[in-house]
């Protein structure tokens, strides 16, 4: 389930419009629409008119038996709009029964004095609203360099969670980190054989770690299939040899490997300090990367699956005893109803699985956590792992929390793939996946020579600084501003635009705005906390501003129950557009009277306050100068 509804007044003239209008449907028909029928409240066409139309007149005179323009006076006879709109009479029904509605300037004014506080009308949630959250963002695997494919899981888990943050919620970030099972067991093995060698492995980097990880994976692959071959056909002793080998070999390599995971498991001392080698290697670079993306993933939020390997036993017998599970071919398994597919817990060699580890961490993270709402950042290509999860958690009660008496919300936040210019997933030339650094380095190089090419000014120093902001904003941004569950087109030149909707122009908007207050001097007087400036509405373009910049409340709430950042992406766009016509239609500095000047310089400082406010939502770094 989504978050608590917030019970704070709204800011946005829309959602109140929408609840004055509902309202009066409901005083006006009470024994037919009883409040249920929408209002449908939209921009008008045609400004003229008025700047909203509320267009609910027409499905409600089906729902009620009557024409259009009979139920829009009835209802235009009750809604109560005194003080956020001018008084409506029968001439502001047309046609078959919109009503047009036009706000008033005074009322905009006084909403944005009301949202112009610290809290940017997002006051911290309290009480029975307050929810402890648990995202589960990154998800890195030990011997491995983070690539392309671990992007959208870092940055929208990481906004996500800055989301819920800003609203004041307790959040728990859980970086679940592949570091258990046979696989790290083989490269393991790797690792000891080299060190017997004379190898120094406390010199290994990643790229080394990460060949050897492969080249572990290959000796234990046996051929099993190429050998039933030979042998059912009868290919002769050549054939026989050749591959006889290689099976030979790859199943003392994988009978090695098992071993190692046997002492692994044992907690032998030599054998963990090797596996804490692998680990800390892995980590050191998993964590250096998140920082630089500017993503809050540190070794405190990393729970491995090293973590839950003493729970799994208990966990299996306890659900084996309360009669959750049942045998199916060996393997034991939770049925949940609505799957043709059972949750398999145990393989038929006693082996545990994924969806084990899951369950326990679905435990640990209600039970132990207290979590209200569990969000999993993880690719759409997980999607019915995680529905036969959550559905076995539910079934087996791990889903409720100590002292709660319904089940917390246990959510797949899914993301789509980054795909190349080709539409397949984004790779290297050679076809491997594209290392998160080096996509990283290319970002900020082609930034930096975008940077030079419109400021040649700067000095090497502010260029790299601005270069590396540009270059992680265009990354981010590109990303977050896509609908999370879909696929996208990696395009660099398109990310690094400074106009349209990019990262790079939503920094340079911001950059403007404090360039006027750095002009402004004295003026910013009308900026004061214990006097500002009064805000005065008299333009389209400073209403069309106005109205943008009340929607942000409601936007970020909005976020946070979708878990859809593309939402605040797309309003900060709105919101620099708005600023931008404003700012060409608008003198500021040179208004015609320092009333005037002084309300548009508190009209641009809200409008800074909530651009950063938004993009630091995003985990997108900002800038003074550009």
């Amino acid at each position: 389930m989504p978050a608590a509804a917030s019970h704070q007044q709204s800011f946005d003239p829309v959602q109140i419009l929408h609840d004055r209008f509902a309202a009066a449907i409901a005083a006006a028909f009470p024994e037919h629409a009883g409040g249920a029928a929408d209002p449908v409240i939209t921009p008008s066409k045609n400004p003229k008119f008025g700047d909203f139309q509320a267009n609910g007149a027409m499905p409600l005179g089906k729902l009620i038996g009557r024409s259009p323009r009979e139920a829009a006076a009835a209802i235009v006879k009750s809604v109560d709009l005194g003080d956020i709109a001018e008084p409506l009479s029968d001439a502001s029904i047309a046609g078959p029964g919109f009503i047009n509605i036009t706000l008033k300037n005074t009322a905009l004014a006084r909403l944005l004095d009301r949202l112009d506080s610290t809290a940017l009308g997002l006051d911290p949630v309290h009480g029975a609203e307050k929810q402890t959250i648990v995202v589960d963002l990154c998800g890195v695997n030990l011997a491995k360099q983070m690539h392309v494919g671990h992007l959208r899981a870092v940055i929208i888990g990481d906004a996500v969670a800055r989301v819920f943050e800003r609203m004041g919620h307790k959040v728990i970030r859980q970086n679940h980190v592949g570091d258990w099972g046979l696989n790290i067991a083989m490269v393991t093995a790797k690792l000891i054989e080299l060190e017997k060698r004379g190898e120094k492995i406390d010199k290994l980097d990643l790229d080394r770690l990460e060949k050897l990880y492969k080249a572990a994976q290959k000796e234990c692959s046996a051929d099993e299939r190429g050998l039933a071959m030979v042998e059912k056909y009868n290919l002769g002793p050549k054939a026989l040899a050749e591959i006889g080998t290689q099976v030979h070999e790859a199943r003392e390599h994988l009978a090695g490997a098992k071993n190692t995971l046997v002492k692994l498991q044992a907690h032998d001392p030599a054998t963990v300090a090797v596996w804490k080698r692998i680990a800390d290697l892995t980590m050191d670079a998993c964590l250096a990367t998140c920082k630089r993306l500017g993503a809050d993933v540190t070794a405190e939020h990393s729970a491995g699956e090293s973590s839950y390997a003493e729970e799994l036993a208990p966990l299996v017998a306890d659900l084996v005893a309360r009669g959750i599970t049942q045998e199916s071919e060996g393997a034991l398994v939770i049925r949940v109803e609505g799957f043709a597919e059972p949750c398999i817990i145990r393989k038929s060699d006693g082996g545990f699985l994924y969806a084990t580890t899951d369950l326990a961490g679905i435990r640990r993270r209600v039970q132990r956590f207290g979590a209200d709402r569990v969000v999993y950042c993880v690719d759409a290509r997980q999607g019915l792992h995680f529905r036969l999860v959550f559905a076995a958690a539910h079934r087996a009660g791990f889903d409720v929390a100590p002292g709660h008496a319904s089940p917390s919300s246990l959510e797949h936040a899914a993301f789509g793939m980054v795909l190349g210019q080709d539409g397949k997933p984004y790779k290297t030339r050679s076809g491997e996946n594209v290392k998160l650094s080096d996509l990283l380095d290319e970002a900020v190089e082609r930034a930096a020579a975008a940077v030079a090419g419109k400021n040649p000014d700067l000095s090497a120093e502010e260029r790299t600084r601005i270069a590396d902001a540009v270059g992680i904003a265009a990354i981010k941004y590109v990303d977050l501003s896509n609908d999370r569950i879909k696929d996208y087109v990696f395009d660099f030149d398109r990310m690094l635009a400074f106009e349209g909707n990019t990262g790079p122009y939503l920094l340079y908007a911001l950059v403007r705005i404090r360039s006027i207050f750095r002009k402004a001097g004295s003026g910013m007087s009308a900026l004061r906390a214990d006097a500002p400036a009064a805000i005065t509405i008299a333009t389209p373009e400073e209403k069309t501003l106005a109205l943008t910049l009340l929607r942000y409340p409601g936007v970020v709430r909005g976020v946070a129950a979708s878990l859809e950042p593309h939402r605040l992406c797309q309003y900060l766009f709105d919101l620099a557009g708005a600023f931008s016509s404003f700012f060409t239609n608008c003198p500021v500095l040179q208004a015609h009277d320092e009333a005037t000047k002084r309300s548009r310089l508190r009209l641009c400082a809200i409008t800074e306050r909530v651009l950063a406010d938004g993009l630091s939502m995003l985990g997108i770094p900002t800038l003074d100068r550009m």
